[in-house]
Parts: C-alpha cells; structure tokens; sequence
C-alpha cells in the first residue's frame, strides 16, 4: 500500500520533526509512505472571511496539485467521521482489499480546508473534535496509522 500524507506548511519544532522521522521509519515495514509539504499562507491579524476563505483556496490549490489519479482521499476534518484505533484499522484494511492501494491524507494548514479540497475527499475523518496544531497532526497522524498496520498484522501496540 502506498499512503501519501499531504500537508500544508513546514515543521519547525525538532521534536515533531523526530517524532515524524521515527513514524516514518516505523512505517517502512508497512507501507510505502511519501510525506509531501506545500507553503502555506501568512494570515494577516485580524484577516476577515473572505482573507481567510482565499488563504484557504491558495493552499488548497497547492495541495489538490499534488493528488494523484486514482488516490482515495481522506481530508483530516474537524467535522468528519470519527473511529476507534481498531475500526480505523478495519477501514483501511477494506480500503485495500477492494483495490484502493494508493490513499492520500489531507491535513490543512491552521485554517483548515478549502472547500475544493474537501469535496475532493473521498471521506472526511475526524481523530477529534478538539483542534489540534497542523503540525501536531501529522505525528497523531502517523501515529494512528502505524497502530493500524500493527493491528493489522496481529501485532502488539502498547495501549
């Protein structure tokens, strides 16, 4: 399976940065993982809707010029769908098993989504209602994903 997480902006603390490395390598086993960064937009103080809905546009753009033919999307959404470590598990293993082997996640930038980006999505997924850092998600993100992978294969993961 090839997973492609889409990301808007850069990490800059270390300690994502080696959080992130270490999913990454954990993954290997697993999957075949790319990790694609697009700039994002500065939000000038105090930005009104439609600032915000173009900053929104600009990097979505820059994030669907990214997604390939044929991947199945799953948009990280503050309102989507919500699943146990184990259903999201579940969910992927279905997600190959009937031919989806290429899936793209989407994690917006600190205003989250554009509106083309989402109706692009195949499915919108939740890991929370709370808001999380962009760059915070990418870690969880991973996270989730290589517990799947090692519920998958029978595997034990600490709890």
């Amino acid at each position: 399976m090839k997973i492609t997480v889409l990301a808007v902006g850069k990490i800059k603390e270390k300690f994502y940065t080696q959080a992130v490395e270490e999913y990454t390598k954990r993954l290997s086993r697993y999957c075949r993982l790319e990790i694609v960064e697009v700039a994002d937009e500065k939000t000038p103080d105090g930005a009104g809707e439609a600032a915000v809905r173009k900053i929104k546009e600009k990097e979505g753009e820059r994030l669907l010029s990214h997604i390939k033919d044929g991947a199945y999307v799953i948009a990280l959404a503050i309102e989507g769908k919500m699943r146990s470590s184990e259903k999201f598990s579940e969910h992927l293993s279905s997600l190959g098993l009937y031919g989806d082997s290429h899936l793209a996640f989407v994690i917006g930038g600190s205003l989250g989504l554009s509106e083309a980006v989402l109706d692009r999505a195949n499915e919108h997924l939740s890991f929370s209602n709370m808001t999380f850092p962009h760059q915070l998600m990418r870690v969880i993100l991973l996270e989730q994903l290589y517990r799947s992978f090692k519920i998958q294969a029978g595997e034990p993961y600490h709890k």
